[in-house]
């Protein structure tokens, strides 16, 4: 009966420290570190962003205009089309490895790539509207508003 209780005790703790967690990631504040571009295509490298599909686009949706006035990002081509894709910064900027890290020309080497953690776009075409990209899925938002989760 001992054993029974203490692991009820154990499994609550744990649920309480994941939930604190969760709700701590969710609602830190995000860290812009770094812009970068190039014509219509935006990097945005970061910290502490939202794990959830809601919580990353609720953050574009409160954060866009914001992020326009700062950073002229979005930057749409003349067709008006554009691409921003956001990027976990990690551990810092890095070297080349020659293999499989982002590097930015804008910057200077030997310290101008990051790791490829993406974890959200937001794309804009005439024909598909506004996208917002993550690693599971695709959501749209409709003419209304409302945002609708595409079925793959």
């Amino acid at each position: 009966m001992k054993n029974k209780i203490k692991i009820v005790i154990v499994m609550a703790v744990c649920s309480a420290v994941l939930a604190g967690y969760f709700l701590w990631s969710e609602y830190c504040s995000v860290k812009i570190v770094s812009v970068h571009g190039a014509g219509n295509f935006s990097d945005v490298l970061v910290k502490n962003f939202p794990i959830t599909d809601r919580g990353k686009i609720d953050w574009w949706l409160k954060n866009k205009d914001a992020l326009k006035q700062k950073y002229d990002i979005p930057k749409p081509a003349s067709y008006g089309n554009y691409t921003v894709s956001i990027w976990l910064f990690g551990e810092g900027y890095k070297e080349d490895d020659g293999y499989d890290r982002l590097c930015f020309s804008d910057m200077a080497p030997p310290l101008n790539c990051i790791e490829k953690d993406r974890v959200f776009i937001i794309s804009y075409s005439k024909n598909s509207g506004l996208t917002f990209t993550v690693e599971d899925g695709e959501y749209r938002m409709k003419d209304s508003g409302e945002i609708i989760k595409e079925k793959r």
